[in-house]
């Protein structure tokens, strides 16, 4: 399950791609906008920071932006960021010790299958996919 953590970092995310990409948007203002506490923001602001996917200015005229373009940002590396492994299984969590039963677990293939599938739903979604300026949505 992807916890609030992870839904907030997306919403966030959409909301910069939605603002002038040149500009800093404080981050009360993002806070309003999307019904979520600023102090809670705050720790999720920090971490997408840290990873290189939002500049931050502190003072008058400062708050955050995105360093890319929205259609370079996978929705997946987002909530990768946020979450974790999104794998279903601790044997195909990254970095798992090898499972003593690999060579006979029948469902395997089954986690292995499901695993790739989100990864690459989630992989070729854009923040350019969840924003639609022209209808008002």
């Amino acid at each position: 399950m992807i916890s609030t953590k992870g839904r907030y970092a997306l919403r966030v995310m959409i909301d910069l791609a939605e603002s002038d990409c040149n500009a800093y948007t404080p981050l009360k203002d993002i806070a309003i906008r999307q019904g979520i506490s600023k102090k809670y923001l705050e720790t999720i602001v920090k971490e997408l920071v840290s990873a290189g996917m939002l500049s931050a200015a502190s003072g008058k005229g400062g708050g955050y932006k995105l360093n890319r373009k929205p259609e370079e940002y996978a929705v997946g590396e987002i909530i990768e960021l946020m979450e974790g492994s999104l794998g279903t299984v601790a044997c195909l969590a990254k970095g798992a010790a090898p499972c003593p039963r690999v060579s006979d677990c029948k469902t395997l293939p089954l986690w292995e299958e499901y695993d790739q599938m989100v990864h690459d739903f989630f992989y070729s979604k854009y923040l350019s996919d969840l924003i639609n300026k022209d209808s008002g949505k």
